[in-house]
């Protein structure tokens, strides 16, 4: 039985499934938090474009 506890605690090939794991999940999180960052900018430049041409009347516009 101790000789099956040592094995077991000096075989590492879990370990890198591990870092994978953890590398994939702050991948995801950046990711998220990227999408979630440029859908707020985007959302925000619309409707700044959208109130600016709001207030333009086509009547006024200067002569070519």
């Amino acid at each position: 039985m101790m000789k099956f506890i040592k094995n077991f605690k000096k075989d590492e090939d879990g370990a890198v499934t591990v870092d994978w794991v953890v590398l994939t999940a702050a991948v995801v999180g950046l990711a998220v938090a990227a999408y979630s960052s440029i859908e707020t900018g985007a959302t925000t430049l619309t409707g700044q474009t959208e109130t600016f041409l709001g207030t333009q009347d086509p009547n006024t516009a200067p002569a070519l």
